[in-house]
């Protein structure tokens, strides 16, 4: 073979894997996004925006997890703040209330028209208590409202600089008019008892597996054990599954969540729980940014619905989704890529448990 053949098979093989390279390049850009994208920052967002006019950065780490690195101009705001015991009824981590939660925005120098960027840790949270405050935040109607995509470490690998001190706020008043709330998007036992059933509604138990089978006990408030078991009719996505993977806590992408929700009926309202609310908001927050927009949380979670001295009925029995996503417009849309994995049947472990009290 003469050298000038041999240049050409170079310069052809070379040709032949730059299309490779661009076509999944391509496939990748044109992977489609989360339909509630505007719900979710990156780091490499948040850069050219970090000094934008009512651009507000909050860390929401408790004081235990603050590990001293801070995004610059970031201001704290830990998310338990908005939790409270409640002993009287065996409850713990309960919502303050939206009045209270508006007075602790307002104390944090949290405007109404702000636009709020909400940030935790891989570490400790992967993004499961900047969802809470999401949460607080779409309940009282807020409509600039982001989670960092894996918080402080996603700023720090897009090349983000960090400061060891927050800024003092300068406090405000917050005031969420009446009529801009969704209150309907916190649920109590209550609502939720006399709609079992109800065709309109789907429940999703976001804790492990082991807990959901009722293989794994959940501590009350006192350190009595909960009810065994889950609510009758909830299907389990264990929210760590939204991640892409265990390390990064990075989000899964649009086509990968449809498949983890395969055969939930985006045409109902779907109400999320857990243990004590938190792992639940953020169950709640990968609905909202998969573009549902009738998602609730039962925010005191097990700690309510299986406390022993309350008559609530749980099961054990495994339950799938009945429904068909992508069932709306706005998810079909959305519903690219590789086809969605199909739910697989479950298995009964048994049947309804004492309702216990």
């Amino acid at each position: 073979m003469g050298p000038n053949r041999t240049v050409r098979f170079i310069v052809i093989a070379l040709v032949l894997l730059a299309g490779a390279a661009w076509s999944l390049a391509s496939a990748r850009d044109a992977t489609p996004p989360h339909p509630g994208s505007r719900f979710l920052a990156t780091g490499a967002w948040l850069q050219p925006h970090l000094d934008d006019a009512g651009l507000v950065v909050v860390d929401v780490r408790d004081d235990k997890d603050f590990d001293g690195r801070a995004i610059p101009g970031a201001l704290r705001m830990p998310w338990s703040s908005f939790r409270y015991d409640d002993p009287a009824r065996g409850i713990g981590d309960r919502f303050v209330g939206e009045v209270r939660a508006q007075e602790i925005l307002g104390n944090h120098g949290i405007a109404r028209n702000d636009t709020v960027v909400l940030y935790d840790s891989v570490k400790k949270d992967g993004g499961a208590t900047s969802s809470y405050v999401f949460w607080v935040l779409d309940l009282l109607g807020h409509e600039k409202v982001k989670v960092l995509e894996r918080g402080i470490d996603g700023w720090v690998a897009a090349g983000g600089a960090v400061v060891e001190q927050t800024r003092a706020p300068d406090p405000v008043l917050y005031q969420a008019p009446v009529d801009e709330m969704r209150l309907q998007r916190g649920v109590d036992a209550g609502f939720i008892l006399s709609r079992l059933g109800d065709p309109h509604y789907q429940i999703v138990d976001v804790r492990s597996r082991e807990e959901y089978l009722g293989e794994k006990p959940n501590p009350g408030l006192g350190g009595e054990t909960l009810k065994l078991g889950h609510m009758p009719t909830a299907a389990n996505v264990d929210y760590r599954a939204n991640w892409a993977d265990p390390e990064s806590k990075a989000i899964k992408s649009q086509a990968e969540l449809l498949g983890l929700y395969r055969g939930l009926d985006s045409g109902k309202t779907v109400i999320t729980y857990c243990h004590s609310g938190r792992r639940a908001s953020f169950g709640y927050f990968m609905l909202r940014l998969m573009g549902l927009e009738n998602v609730a949380l039962y925010e005191d979670s097990w700690y309510g619905w299986g406390n022993p001295r309350l008559f609530y009925p749980v099961e054990v029995q495994e339950r799938p989704f009945a429904g068909a996503l992508p069932a709306s417009p706005l998810l079909k849309a959305a519903a690219g890529g590789p086809a969605a994995a199909p739910v697989q049947k479950a298995q009964a472990k048994g049947g309804y448990v004492s309702c216990g009290g």
